[in-house]
């Protein structure tokens, strides 16, 4: 559901599935965000990266959760197609997200950022 609620741009869906003390924590800057503070940045990216799509996805349900290695495709404003592989370490809890680790190679951001 999160996936294809970002994918749709569904930022209200996203919010839905966080729990209220969930962690977003990113390999590329070190810093855990709060669910707040991450959906400012998902806003971001449903308005600055169009045709979002979560390609190559495979998961594997863990006894907290799951992880989930995938590639993101997207087309930038400036027109070009751009990809990134990623993978997330997803704590769950009652059906809500308590934790996100994000693993991805800090070279790829600029492909996101431009």
């Amino acid at each position: 559901r999160l996936f294809a609620a970002i994918e749709a741009g569904d930022i209200a869906a996203v919010r839905a599935l966080y729990a209220p003390d969930a962690v977003i924590w990113h390999n590329t800057d070190g810093v855990a965000q709060g669910p707040e503070e991450n959906l400012v940045v998902l806003q971001w990216v449903v308005d600055h990266l169009a045709d979002r799509r979560y390609e190559e996805v495979r998961r594997s349900v863990t006894p907290t959760g799951f992880v989930q290695q995938h590639v993101l495709r997207f087309t930038r404003r400036d027109g070009s197609r751009q990809e990134v592989p990623a993978c997330l370490v997803v704590a769950v809890v009652d059906g809500r997200i308590t934790r996100i680790d994000e693993y991805l190679d800090s070279a790829h951001l600029v492909r996101i950022t431009g």
